[in-house]
């Protein structure tokens, strides 16, 4: 089967500018979860450096800028002494660094790094060229500061204890081992820097946090909303479904092109099924969970992809507070509120809504496909059922999962609790709601998991009738490392390497290497 060649995959970049162009997901992607590495273009140096100089300046004119010749929060009424900025910029980081509970995960940090030099990179918030460097080689070479991840309700705190490290405190990782900061630095051979006016504000602010998390999250979903059309078209083979509810007419009486797409994509992975030939006519109409797979898939697609817009204009965007203007008569400061994470955090919440609804579906799926009153085959998919439970449990962990993502799915972006005297007296909560859509990205690839697990087992049964070359693909390719059940083993394993599979992108490149790149 001919086809376009499949987008480049994040694991596939090695280096990444920054520079004058837009950072790209899969590039985000590639410095964060795979580790390829960040330098700057002479634009971005340039762009850096002249906003450091405007700094200076108004900092010898005495100008009254908010955290560089003020107090911070509630307390901007507390005017500071220019000989005072740099106590300022290292208390900032020392009192904020108060979050709490487990760490973030090594990608998640890497990310919030990244983020930082994207937005402060832009040229708008007067950082010196030497802390940038100093973030780069974190990244470059393998030092993660520590950063508990419960308690914050913006950012601030977790950014706060990666910022520590910066200076020589705090706690980070180097080559897997956890060390006190300044000796983590020293280990990859860097140097402290002492934090100058406006760079600690500017460490904790924005909403790099937010953001990189969203970015994650997106990706993720990608890859588990294509991974759910695969694995719904297996089990539609698996559980005999009645093709025609995919036929293009039908759909294009509806005004929603995703669920078009979704329906050539599930005829296209499905184009020339033995199986699907066979039972085309079995039933009048299927069960919701196979003939209206094009309409929630669809649905999902199309709020990952208003997703997709907002998270790419905040990735590029600059988001803090204050930001240096240049202009002819010698520049502005303007103070406002653009490290407000709003904008994402919604979408952060409606990306968990959509997430949400894949597994539902795919929950119905796995349990037709491993209840014999529904499938047709044999009770939970084992040849000896009784002696054997086969995929019994496996489905009770699908359950809760998704009685997991639900409680996660309850809007975070509505919250508010006053903070600081109530000067932030809006929080966005936008943090806590990217986050849990993290986690539910997570989650959701398990469920798909299970489902694929399920499904090739249930094939395994309509044999020697063939799948489609695209489902045969995926079916050679889980079976190279999961086995047939023919009796009760350790599951765990297996789920956990069909994860893998979806989670690195394997079972989305064997389909989109033969029919192109997926809706």
């Amino acid at each position: 089967m001919k086809t376009a060649s499949a987008p480049t995959h994040p694991k596939d970049i090695n280096q990444v500018i920054l520079g004058d162009q837009p950072v790209s997901i899969a590039e985000f992607v590639a410095v964060a979860r795979y580790g390829a590495k960040v330098s700057f273009s002479p634009g971005y140096c340039d762009r850096v450096n002249h906003s450091r100089s405007l700094i200076e300046k108004f900092l010898n004119e005495n100008r009254i800028i908010y955290g560089v010749t003020t107090g911070f929060g509630s307390n901007v009424t507390e005017i500071i002494s220019t000989e005072d900025a740099e106590v300022l910029q290292r208390n900032i980081v020392r009192s904020h660094a108060v979050s709490v509970g487990d760490p973030l995960e090594k990608e998640v940090v890497r990310a919030i790094q990244l983020m930082m030099l994207i937005h402060l990179g832009r040229g708008y918030s007067a950082v010196r060229l030497e802390l940038l460097e100093l973030i780069a080689s974190l990244l470059n070479q393998g030092v993660t500061p520590f950063a508990p991840g419960d308690g914050s309700v913006g950012y601030l705190a977790p950014e706060a204890h990666m910022a520590l490290v910066l200076i020589g405190e705090g706690r980070a990782w180097h080559k897997e081992e956890l060390l006190p900061g300044r000796e983590a630095l020293e280990r990859a051979g860097l140097t402290p820097v002492t934090l100058s006016c406006k760079e600690g504000l500017a460490l904790t602010n924005g909403s790099s946090s937010v953001t990189a998390m969203a970015v994650l999250t997106l990706f993720n979903a990608i890859q588990a909303t294509k991974t759910a059309d695969i694995a719904g078209a297996m089990s539609f083979e698996a559980l005999k479904g009645t093709i025609h509810a995919f036929d293009p007419r039908l759909h294009a009486l509806k005004q929603h092109e995703e669920q078009a797409k979704t329906a050539q994509t599930l005829l296209r992975i499905l184009k020339d099924s033995e199986i699907a030939e066979t039972y085309k006519n079995y039933r009048v109409q299927d069960a919701l969970s196979l003939r209206c797979i094009p309409q929630v898939h669809g649905a999902s697609k199309r709020n990952l992809k208003d997703a997709a817009y907002t998270i790419n204009n905040e990735l590029n965007s600059v988001s803090d507070n204050p930001v240096i203007i240049p202009e002819e008569d010698g520049g502005i400061a303007l103070m406002g509120g653009n490290f407000d994470g709003t904008y994402v955090g919604i979408q952060a919440d409606i990306m968990c809504i959509a997430m949400g609804n894949l597994g539902k579906i795919a929950e119905r799926r796995i349990d037709r496909l491993v209840n014999f009153h529904l499938s047709e085959m044999p009770s939970y998919l084992v040849r000896n059922p009784g002696l054997n439970n086969g995929y019994m449990i496996p489905q009770y962990t699908a359950v809760g999962l998704l009685g997991e993502i639900r409680i996660l799915s309850h809007p975070a972006s509505v919250e508010n609790v006053p903070t600081s005297a109530s000067q932030e007296d809006v929080v966005s909560f936008a943090y806590t709601a990217s986050r849990k859509a993290y986690q539910i990205s997570k989650k959701l690839s398990y469920i798909l998991a299970i489902e694929l697990m399920t499904a090739v087992q249930a094939l395994d049964f309509h044999r020697p009738m063939k799948s489609s070359p695209v489902i045969e693909q995926v079916y050679n390719l889980i079976r190279a490392q999961v086995p047939t059940v023919e009796e009760d083993r350790f599951f765990y394993p297996d789920i956990v390497t069909i994860y893998q599979q979806i989670h690195e992108g394997d079972i989305v490149k064997v389909v989109e290497d033969m029919i192109g790149e997926m809706e």
